[in-house]
């Protein structure tokens, strides 16, 4: 029997099992049908960021950023290379600070850009600061299989 992994729809948030030797072939959402790993990240808002870092079985990238930020637009192009060179090892998310100020404080986030990496709702690693696309994939290296 093949074990099934767990992810988290980018489009309505809807939790959807894959059998997990299936998981680089992708897969559509159950609910909303659109493809599961579209090379695009989730908006993390209050009302899903939970969901997400409790019911993904795959690590959660999370780049927490703010419009008004120079760093994090300059970073915000190496972020989406990498959703495109590493899904689906991995879910990658970002959380707006300025519109999400209580869910940024809850993760006790004191600079921007700050990268996290979530797994099983626990914090695995934390970095701030830009990075390279090399440096980044470095970085995830531990974390993503």
């Amino acid at each position: 029997m093949t074990d099934s992994i767990k992810v988290v729809c980018t489009s309505c948030d809807v939790v959807n099992k894959l059998p997990s030797d299936k998981l680089t072939a992708g897969g559509r959402c159950g609910q909303c049908k659109k493809k599961l790993f579209a090379g695009k990240y989730v908006t993390l808002k209050a009302s899903n960021a939970q969901r997400h870092f409790e019911q993904n079985d795959l690590p959660v990238v999370v780049d927490c950023w703010a419009g008004w930020c120079g760093p994090c637009r300059s970073f915000a192009p190496t972020f989406d290379q990498a959703i495109k060179k590493l899904e689906p090892k991995a879910r990658f998310a970002k959380l707006d600070t300025e519109h999400e100020q209580r869910l940024a404080a809850r993760f006790n986030i004191r600079s921007i850009p700050t990268l996290l990496v979530m797994k099983n709702g626990k914090e695995l690693a934390r970095q701030a600061g830009v990075m390279n696309l090399s440096q980044f994939e470095q970085w995830l290296k531990p974390y993503i299989s």
